[in-house]
């Protein structure tokens, strides 16, 4: 079927990257297209594999809870599955040790939690529900290699396969470019997305963007947990001190009986490479705790190095042509170390449905709604991670000026209140777990032993 015999507004939408933030959109547009095409340019392993097109898929990842709780409204029973494949449960109260930037969080009754497990596990159980239904097809091996349409409208991509790789059952010859139309085209190629450079190509002005970057790189190495090994909790975090402690360490249980523990450091305080590098960044976190942990720990893997590069907003929903929405890194991108890539990307999955079910399809109207919807979603974890990397000061961009400051100093007693009084962990937690927004802080209880203290 073309798209000019489809239903006016329900015809092909065409996502281009079939990581985790492209096959939640495809599976968002469910029913609202009548042909769904995941472009994706590797080949998905058969089994939960590290790949080359998930560079950061290496290191430690976080769905926090607004995240799960997306997921499971998206997909009811993932959680389930997501155990199934061995994902471990962890509370952010009594499994997680937390050293903030105020000392250590205080314990409290916890209704928070997330699950544990390697990326490969979570794009693999995510991939294999999406994979069930019939009207999306996935294009493996083959790049998108530029759009169609002009500066008013997008109404298409350029495809050309990368390989022969598996018969893929296409006529087309290999390195052969040839169009794919569509009424909407989702960009879901992460941090390296080509549209931008694309869109230029069609006449399009510049997608006004916002960026920061604090310069950090990570160093990950996956641990066998030693026998009998209780270390009194399931996780820890060893969080940075602005200004003059930018160093953190993270470690995460993980299926197969395994820790995952990646360390990273704002510019300036980068791990060195290899394995002397990631020992030497180990003894230089704030507390030995991480550093003691692995004591006993056998490696289960090399250690592996990551440069994610500068935070970016780009602000579709003040410059675009029709038929083009960006979701998950390509529209914004986080600094890492707040672990709020992978949700937010959810939060876009859900705004893409919600308006393309209110829309009834997946026209221009769509798009233009979405884009709206999806910067809104986006603002909170965006502002949240701006401002706490601008408090190191060889960050470049980002805010500034009195009202920083204000905001600074304002959660500087944030902090010190959640190491202290329970309330005020439970609702730092929320933020910081983007189950609620940062507006919940000012509530008059958790106000006033903010003050207090």
């Amino acid at each position: 079927m073309t798209s000019s015999e489809t239903t006016p507004g329900r015809g092909t939408a065409v996502v281009i990257g079939g990581g985790l933030a492209g096959v939640v959109a495809a599976w968002a547009l469910r029913g609202c297209a009548e042909r769904i095409v995941v472009v994706e340019r590797d080949r998905y392993p058969d089994e939960p594999t590290f790949r080359a097109g998930v560079p950061q898929g290496r290191h430690a990842h976080l769905v926090l809870e607004a995240g799960h709780r997306a997921l499971e409204e998206m997909m009811p029973g993932i959680k389930q599955e997501l155990t199934d494949a061995g994902a471990l449960r962890v509370a952010t109260s009594g499994d997680l040790k937390w050293l903030s930037s105020a000392g250590w969080i205080a314990d409290y009754p916890a209704r928070m939690a997330f699950l544990s497990c390697t990326r490969p596990v979570l794009d693999k159980v995510v991939l294999d529900r999406v994979r069930t239904e019939p009207s999306i097809e996935f294009l493996e091996g083959t790049d998108v290699v530029g759009l169609l349409g002009s500066a008013r409208a997008v109404t298409g991509v350029k495809v050309r396969e990368r390989d022969s790789g598996r018969d893929s059952g296409r006529s087309s010859a290999r390195g052969e470019v040839r169009d794919i139309s569509a009424e909407l085209v989702v960009d879901a190629s992460g941090r390296s997305t080509s549209v931008p450079k694309w869109l230029a190509e069609l006449g399009c002005r510049p997608v006004p963007e916002e960026r920061v970057d604090a310069g950090v790189a990570y160093s990950s190495r996956l641990f066998h947990r030693p026998p009998g090994a209780d270390l009194g909790y399931q996780a820890i975090y060893l969080q940075t001190k602005a200004p003059d402690k930018p160093r953190m360490g993270v470690l995460l249980p993980v299926e197969g009986d395994r820790w995952i523990v990646s360390l990273a450091g704002m510019r300036g305080a980068e791990p060195e490479p290899g394995e002397e590098g990631f020992t030497k960044h180990l003894a230089q976190l704030r507390d030995p705790g991480l550093r003691e942990a692995l004591r006993d720990a056998e490696p289960a893997g090399e250690v592996r190095g990551f440069l994610p590069g500068p935070g970016v907003r780009r602000h579709y929903e003040r410059s675009s042509p029709d038929g083009l929405v960006a979701v998950g890194d390509a529209a914004s991108t986080f600094n890492p170390v707040y672990g709020q890539g992978v949700t937010v990307s959810l939060f876009c999955a859900q705004a893409l449905r919600r308006i393309a079910l209110r829309q009834g399809g997946v026209g221009h109207a769509t798009a233009r709604a979405a884009r709206r919807e999806i910067a809104a979603v986006s603002k909170n974890p965006w502002v949240m991670s701006c401002a706490e990397d601008v408090r190191f000061t060889a960050t470049t961009g980002g805010p500034s000026g009195a009202l920083i400051k204000v905001q600074h100093r304002f959660l500087d007693k944030v902090m010190a209140g959640a190491t202290r009084d329970p309330l005020v962990t439970a609702a730092f937690h929320e933020v910081m777990s983007l189950v609620s927004p940062p507006t919940i802080l000012f509530r008059p209880s958790v106000l006033a032993s903010i003050l207090r203290g």
